[in-house]
């Protein structure tokens, strides 16, 4: 029996390469129910990853155009082939260490310029394929294969951070709340402008496993309690706050 997905799907492809309790495989299925939904062509649409875990979101296993680019560099594609044809739909899907560690300055200036992409960015607060080094997005005091007594630098809040270089809509939220994360995926694709969508995603292969969050649903369950909308926020204590992660839409103002 075919499944809904399939038409979006490369039937070659017969797994994913995703670890056990990985968040990516729940992100790619709300990227393509979103695209399904609002019935976007797919001959239309250029998908575009660097290197990493989240990069194998889009390649291999969609049944469509996607370009997968030097680390840290896929901004850079996608803007060049959004110049060369400004028909297509771009669609940049990659990790926190691809999209705001060591490819930082192509997000600002993309948002800084209003570059008409859509940046996916799947947010595992580590480097999960190349080794578990620190990331921008690592929580103080997370341990890695680079900060073995605790990251002592404070991590970028990334909505905030593309909205401050331009960005004209940002969003927040986990792969344990997928209804709203797909809704926030088809208003950014729907619009014409720099948009970014944050999904944070479970690792438990090199952040959990160092972090004494090794199970898949310790890790889970940890989302959902430490996710919160931006009306629990107001009014909570200073120091509570610190410890929960402000999910929702953010808009350029």
């Amino acid at each position: 029996m075919a499944r809904d997905l399939d038409a979006y799907l490369r039937q070659e492809v017969k797994s994913t390469p995703f670890c056990p309790g990985c968040g990516h495989g729940i992100l790619m299925n709300i990227i393509l129910r979103a695209i399904a939904d609002m019935e976007l062509d797919m001959k239309n649409i250029l998908f575009v990853s660097g290197i990493g875990c989240a990069a194998w979101i889009p390649s291999p296993h969609f049944n469509g155009d996607t370009l997968h680019t030097l680390h840290g560099r896929a901004i850079a594609f996608a803007t060049g082939a959004k110049a060369a044809n400004p028909k297509l739909k771009v669609i940049v899907i990659s990790g926190d260490g691809d999209l705001t560690s060591i490819g930082g300055n192509h997000l600002i200036h993309a948002a800084r310029r209003n570059t008409n992409l859509t940046v996916i960015c799947a947010n595992n607060m580590i480097y999960g394929m190349t080794g578990g080094q620190v990331a921008s997005t690592s929580p103080l005091g997370t341990i890695t294969a680079t900060t073995g007594e605790g990251n002592p630098y404070r991590p970028f809040d990334l909505c905030r951070l593309v909205l401050g270089a331009g960005a004209e809509y940002a969003a927040r939220f986990s792969v344990t709340q997928p209804l709203v994360l797909m809704a926030a995926i088809k208003k950014a694709l729907g619009m014409e402008a720099f948009t970014f969508i944050e999904a944070l995603s479970p690792c438990p292969t090199q952040f959990g496993r160092r972090n004494k969050a090794d199970s898949s649903v310790q890790m889970l369950k940890a989302l959902m309690q430490d996710c919160i909308t931006r009306e629990q926020a107001k009014g909570m204590d200073k120091d509570l706050l610190k410890t929960k992660i402000i999910t929702g839409e953010f808009h350029h103002e």
